[in-house]
């Protein structure tokens, strides 16, 4: 009897040990069969100002989330062998093995000039240590009606773009 509970005992503890590691082995599968390391382009249709950059990690991918007063469905996003600055044309600097050139269809400041989005530094708009795949976001400036940021990743991955109300969203997976 003793060793009848036993054997009961070990498989149920082997169950236990594998369903976890099933389950988490279903979880970390991560698509991008749409996303791709091509340009994604949308045209704009509505305009609002830029307020706020800010960056998530998640178990594929990073985020990148730029917010709007008002609705910007606009942006031009895609890897370059160089980031310039809106207006001047003079480099960005960027860390990583890849630069992606970011372009929202708004302004990072309101009728008047004043601005709508404000940073301490322009060379890291956000913390992203620690991050898997983002390496640094750079400002790259607002002109003529459009803001550019720079950003910095691991390699060149894929990536997608896509709106929500009030904000464009780029998402840069950690692996092909």
């Amino acid at each position: 009897m003793l060793r009848k509970v036993a054997l009961v005992l070990a498989a149920v503890t082997a169950i236990v040990m594998v369903a976890p590691l099933t389950a988490s082995a279903a979880t970390t599968a991560c698509p991008t069969v749409y996303w791709g390391s091509g340009p994604k382009v949308a045209s704009q249709t509505t305009t609002g100002a830029l307020t706020n950059i800010r960056a998530g990690r998640h178990e594929c991918y990073d985020r990148l989330v730029f917010d709007f007063i008002g609705t910007n469905d606009g942006y031009n996003v895609q890897y370059v062998s160089e980031v310039v600055q809106e207006g001047s044309g003079f480099p960005v600097p960027l860390r990583g093995g890849a630069k992606l050139r970011i372009t929202v269809n708004s302004p990072a400041y309101d009728h008047y000039g004043n601005p709508t989005y404000r940073f301490a530094n322009p060379s890291e708009l956000v913390n992203v240590t620690g991050f898997s795949t983002f390496r640094q976001v750079a400002w790259a400036g607002s002109f003529e009606g459009q803001t550019t940021v720079g950003l910095g990743v691991r390699a060149r991955l894929p990536f997608r773009v896509f709106t929500l109300p009030g904000r464009v969203v780029v998402d840069v997976a950690h692996v092909w």
